[in-house]
């Protein structure tokens, strides 16, 4: 008995093949797409005549149908992939390949994070390598080890960001320095960039959030002497020959003697103007000796070695780069402030 669906759906095939197989375009495609699928087309209507197929039929009926349908979609992604050259993307056909090429922006370093390069750049001449440590940190390693009393304010939570587990926010990059210190003999000499976070309040110079480069150098006969001529070395380094540094007395719990160390100011070269408050000298960071106490809870002998650290904020040596007078400047995304760098 003949099958007058299956009929019509292997003479279907072959006038789809000779339709598509000549030079087609798009409007091709999608003619035949519709005059097959469409709501007027061949398989809507098919599926309509099913219900007079005699029950015997039906079965080998159904089997062609679905058959047919994925010859059909077969044969339209081919002709769709000839005419796009390769592509299965529809998309693909609508690129003019005669226009001229769009000329994508490249992206640009944050000012801190080029600071930071600037930074690591100078300190790796003079023979420090790069460690870094975890954003979270223990209290043994962000206070106790550094010798910070318990009664110290830095400690208090309104100082530090503390979890409900015991850990901390480092407050500084110095727990670093006793990572380093406790999974290494001496000499040591690191530097080691990072985040750090402490509960201020934000203003035009402080932040909750912010930078810190620290650098620690363990050996034998290491004095202030060659401390100060690493500070001015970096000085000279990053912000010219004419800048001079001073030394100032200071206390940190974790380093004796311990000293405020100050540039020159780069604005009026010395001579007092209103971004060193006249002083004629800018408030960089601190330093100093690395206190006997530290050495001996880290596990160096003191009698043996000795060394110094110093630290700095790299938002407060971008600032003084690049004349910015609010350090939110750097963090509020805004891209006119950033595109300058």
């Amino acid at each position: 008995m003949s099958n007058p669906i299956i009929e019509k759906i292997d003479k279907a095939i072959i006038d789809v093949e000779q339709r598509l197989a000549a030079d087609i375009k798009e409007a091709d495609i999608e003619q035949v797409r519709i005059d097959i699928f469409g709501r007027n087309g061949m398989f809507p209507a098919l599926s309509k005549e099913m219900k007079d197929v005699p029950p015997e039929q039906r079965r080998e009926t159904g089997q062609a149908f679905n058959v047919a349908k994925q010859k059909f979609h077969a044969l339209l992604d081919a002709a769709q992939e000839r005419l796009c050259g390769g592509s299965t993307d529809e998309n693909a056909c609508d690129i003019d390949l005669t226009l001229p090429g769009c000329k994508w922006k490249a992206g640009r370093k944050h000012p801190v994070t080029i600071m930071i390069d600037d930074c690591v750049a100078v300190f790796r001449r003079m023979g420090f390598i790069v460690a870094a440590g975890p954003d979270m940190e223990t209290v043994y390693n962000n206070f106790d080890a550094l010798n910070t009393p318990r009664d110290h304010p830095s400690r208090d939570a309104a100082d530090t960001f503390y979890f409900g587990d015991g850990r901390l926010l480092r407050s500084q990059t110095s727990p670093v320095q006793i990572r380093v210190m406790k999974s290494q003999e001496p000499p040591v000499r690191i530097v080691a960039p990072g985040r750090c976070y402490r509960r201020d309040t934000p203003d035009a110079t402080h932040s909750m959030n912010f930078h810190q480069i620290e650098g620690l150098y363990i050996d034998k006969d290491v004095s202030m002497a060659d401390l100060k001529s690493i500070l001015l070395s970096f000085a000279h380094e990053m912000f010219g020959p004419k800048v001079k540094i001073r030394l100032r007395p200071h206390f940190f719990p974790f380093t004796e003697p311990s000293v405020e160390y100050d540039f020159s100011c780069i604005i009026c070269e010395g001579k007092g103007c209103s971004v060193c408050k006249n002083s004629g000298w800018l408030e960089i960071a601190g330093a100093g000796m690395v206190d006997s106490n530290v050495l001996e809870t880290v596990g160096y002998d003191p009698e043996i070695w000795s060394g110094f650290a110093f630290g700095m904020g790299i938002e407060r040596l971008a600032m003084l780069r690049h004349r910015i007078s609010d350090i939110r400047w750097l963090y509020e995304n805004d891209t006119r402030f950033l595109e300058q760098f």
